[in-house]
């Protein structure tokens, strides 16, 4: 299994100051300890699952960019029709993480509905998806990390990572700020 917070470091540093880093529930607040730039979208505030969507939709209009989305397994079973979509324009700049711990971490770890019985990387390949690689040990993540930011995309990644137990993520921006803010930072 993955350690979540030594992959954020990897992903971080790796990380060229031009790309979009959008997280979700259980990896927000950790990622915004490494990357506080306005190009950095904590999308926790809102309807669960879409991260995913809001990522895809930045990477469509920003083809110049690379657009990351940490989502969640949780996150991910919500809105499985991002799967498909994905794939009907694709998106060459776009990379779908996928934190997988089965469990929905920030409201108290309950399993996530098929829990160790879903297999998210032939779920992504399923629907169309070309370029996936599940993850489970460090030399793997290490092994691919580069990946994340140059696999032609779509591209979807699946850390199989340890549980934790995270706080409810709280944002220190409100989400109307963070919005305005991301949105300039995307007009440079």
């Amino acid at each position: 299994m993955l350690d979540k917070y030594s992959c954020l470091k990897k992903l971080a540093a790796r990380r060229d100051a031009r790309d979009v880093v959008v997280t979700t529930m259980s990896v927000a607040m950790p990622w915004a300890e490494l990357s506080a730039t306005d190009l950095d979208f904590a999308h926790v505030d809102s309807a669960m699952g879409h991260g995913a969507d809001f990522a895809y939709g930045i990477a469509l209009a920003q083809p110049h960019r690379r657009v990351l989305c940490l989502n969640g397994d949780g996150s991910t079973l919500m809105c499985l029709g991002s799967l498909v979509t994905i794939t009907g324009q694709p998106a060459p700049n776009y990379t779908l993480i996928i934190t997988e711990n089965g469990t929905y971490e920030v409201t108290g770890n309950q399993p996530v509905p098929g829990a160790g019985n879903v297999d998210f990387g032939g779920l992504a390949r399923a629907a169309g998806v070309r370029e996936v690689h599940t993850l489970e040990t460090e030399a793997e993540f290490d092994a691919k990390l580069d990946l994340h930011f140059t696999a032609p995309g779509p591209a979807v990644f699946v850390w199989r990572i340890e549980r934790a137990d995270e706080p409810v993520p709280r944002p220190t921006r409100p989400i109307k700020e963070r919005a305005h803010k991301l949105r300039a930072a995307l007009v440079d």
